[in-house]
């Protein structure tokens, strides 16, 4: 049987050795402007004054229908 050839990427298999384990490159760390969290959005003063007047919306709302209903 003729040998296959390997190519250079390709690990040795008929030398009954384990290819060189080469270390995995650290993450890179990313910019600070992209590790902005889910909350970044709550920090925001127009969203908190749109959910602050939802919220009193609801709670007149709530107490229209508990107290004079």
């Amino acid at each position: 049987m003729p040998d296959t050839p390997q190519l250079a990427d390709q690990p040795a298999t008929d030398q009954g050795q384990a290819p060189p384990h080469s270390e995995p490159a650290p993450p890179m760390p990313t910019p600070p402007d992209t590790q902005r969290g889910c909350l970044f959005a709550l920090s925001q003063p127009p969203l908190m004054i749109f959910l602050a007047v939802i919220g009193c919306l609801l709670m007149l709302a709530a107490l229209h229908d508990l107290l004079l209903l």
